[in-house]
């Protein structure tokens, strides 16, 4: 007898319990559906989103490609690639580099600087520091020795502070600054630091070296000691004329 009164109530038990089961499904199944079908579409648009990415950035590129190809000079091939629409701060950069790089080719130095400047901008609204950076030294370049010199110092100021992309090659501009001033010794301080630096590449080397050699110094490094001068002060350049501090 009291097996069967057992076996009633399990089976009872097991009835209440498929039916709160089914009222829960009921009252709350909508809502595990719908939440598979979140993750389904969050994981297909994610999909979509990035093949669309991948298409555009596609498209892009082959238009500079093209532009970059078309005939003419250099100044035609700049003309064509500054046209080519970029909606995004980042594909604005690498165009205006482009088209910078092709009116430096073509002699155009004010235009070519033009665009390095806009490429630096808009590399540096993009987060992009390498071609931020990248634009504004070549934009240095570009300009040569017509570039105001305190306009120089600062934008080299900015390149070189430790752990920039471009740092050694910077350093080895405001040195060059530095001669041009006719601050040789400090031009001397400096670049002997810039050779104790490591990852100093072997044609950057050379060009100090020749450096060394024109101001008629050892172009040997010396070897490095405890308290080496501070590069920021010996790259201190003033315009030719200007007492030094």
């Amino acid at each position: 007898m009291a097996n069967q009164n057992d076996s009633f109530i399990d089976e009872v038990t097991e009835d209440l319990r498929r039916d709160r089961l089914f009222l829960a499904m009921r009252r709350y199944g909508w809502i595990a559906v719908l939440a598979i079908l979140v993750l389904v579409g969050a994981a297909a648009w994610r999909e979509w989103s990035t093949a669309r990415a991948a298409r555009t950035a596609q498209a892009f590129g082959d238009a500079l490609l093209a532009a970059e190809a078309t005939q003419g000079d250099a100044a035609a091939r700049a003309a064509a690639v500054a046209a080519v629409p970029a909606p995004q701060p980042s594909q604005a950069a690498l165009r205006d580099l482009m088209a910078a790089n092709l009116l430096a080719e073509a002699g155009q130095l004010a235009e070519a600087t033009q665009r390095y400047d806009a490429a630096a901008t808009a590399a540096g609204n993009a987060g992009d520091k390498v071609m931020a950076d990248l634009a504004a030294l070549r934009s240095v370049l570009a300009q040569g020795p017509a570039m105001e010199a305190s306009a120089r110092d600062t934008v080299l100021g900015k390149l070189s502070t430790p752990g920039a992309p471009f740092e050694l090659i910077a350093l080895e501009l405001k040195a060059l600054a530095l001669v041009s001033a006719g601050r040789d010794q400090d031009a001397v301080t400096l670049v002997r630091q810039i050779q104790q630096r490591d990852g100093l590449g072997q044609g950057q080397r050379r060009r100090l070296a020749e450096l060394l050699i024109t101001l008629g110094v050892d172009p040997e490094p010396e070897p490095a000691t405890q308290t080496a001068p501070d590069p920021t002060r010996a790259a201190e350049v003033v315009t030719p004329g200007a007492p030094a501090n």
